[in-house]
């Protein structure tokens, strides 16, 4: 081979050796950081969906929860984090869209500082009340709170909370004045509640559900546009004569802003299989939740909507964080 011809083509497998040696992705472990405690229902969603990314991809998906002051840690940390496609985030209503209205000088920017992915649940807010409370619809209890204006109580998972933003809708849309009880998490609520301490909540179904199951509590309707499991027979906020109220507790997937758009469309390709698994369907409905997926430029328009109506209910209720 002539000296210029064997020299031209070891240049071109040297220029060659990146892409030769490139790894497609994902070709080590993947850290999804959880804004929520072990054990929350976000918690169980996000455990879910890592065991099939897992089994999908073959290279492990790993929970990093990482809870505390509403979400603020793990988001902050995800928005630092290598911008690789290793370091992922779930997002919930709370974190990309009540905390920047809420929280002055916020740490992260959901817009600027993350690329979302997808969202992969979307459930249903449900109403529930004391049994003692003699009412067995939203119209009764509307026509109550009216006969007592000020002295029904709701508990919160605290001020600003989306349970504490969306009971303000409720009394707003109504025109009834109820009493906020804001709690350090739902789960003391839900104590206060079934003690009879205070008299109604809005709240996740993963949440309220074992209480309702067992007759603690009562079950007065969704918040969601049609009936919705697991709770197929209790009506919707518009038919039980409320206000038409869509509410939900939902989780998403984002990475931080300037991922690889190859990497989020690969992202995205195994969330949607995952997500639409009969065994995660499954797991996921079992526990409350109801399994959704989007495209990216959906979940960046459903955060939009929903920041701005959390936005305006954070204004009107005067939340401050603590």
């Amino acid at each position: 081979m002539p000296r210029f011809s064997f020299a031209a083509a070891i240049l071109a497998a040297l220029l060659a050796t990146p892409a030769a040696l490139a790894q497609p992705y994902p070709s080590k472990p993947v850290r999804l950081i959880v804004t929520v405690p072990a054990g929350a229902g976000s918690d169980i969603i996000a455990r879910t969906l890592t065991a099939k990314l897992t089994e999908f991809t073959g290279q492990q998906f790993l929970v990093d929860n990482r809870g505390g002051a509403s979400g603020i840690i793990g988001m902050e940390l995800a928005a630092k984090a290598a911008p690789d496609g290793y370091t992922l985030v779930q997002g919930t209503v709370s974190t990309l869209c009540i905390n920047p209205a809420l929280i002055k000088n916020l740490s992260y920017d959901p817009v600027r500082d993350f690329v979302p992915i997808a969202v992969i649940d979307d459930s249903v807010m449900v109403m529930v009340v004391h049994p003692s409370l003699p009412v067995k619809n939203v119209r009764e209890f509307v026509t109550l709170a009216r006969a007592r204006p000020g002295q029904i109580g709701y508990g919160s998972a605290g001020a600003g909370s989306v349970q504490h933003l969306v009971a303000h809708m409720f009394a707003r849309e109504t025109g009834i004045s109820l009493i906020h009880v804001p709690y350090k998490g739902a789960a003391p609520a839900f104590v206060d509640l079934v003690a009879g301490h205070i008299q109604s909540i809005f709240s996740g179904v993963i949440s309220a559900t074992p209480y309702v199951r067992s007759g603690k509590l009562r079950a007065l309707a969704v918040t969601a546009g049609k009936r919705t499991p697991p709770y197929e027979d209790l009506p919707t906020m518009k038919e039980a004569g409320g206000p038409d109220i869509h509410a939900s507790l939902w989780n998403g997937i984002l990475a931080p802003a300037k991922t690889p758009p190859a990497v989020i469309e690969r992202l995205h390709t195994e969330i949607a299989k995952a997500v639409r698994a009969p065994d995660y369907v499954e797991r996921i409905r079992a526990s409350g939740g109801t399994p959704v997926i989007t495209t990216p430029d959906e979940f960046a328009k459903f955060m939009r909507a929903e920041s701005a109506r959390y936005g305006k209910a954070v204004q009107e209720s005067g939340a401050r964080a603590d």
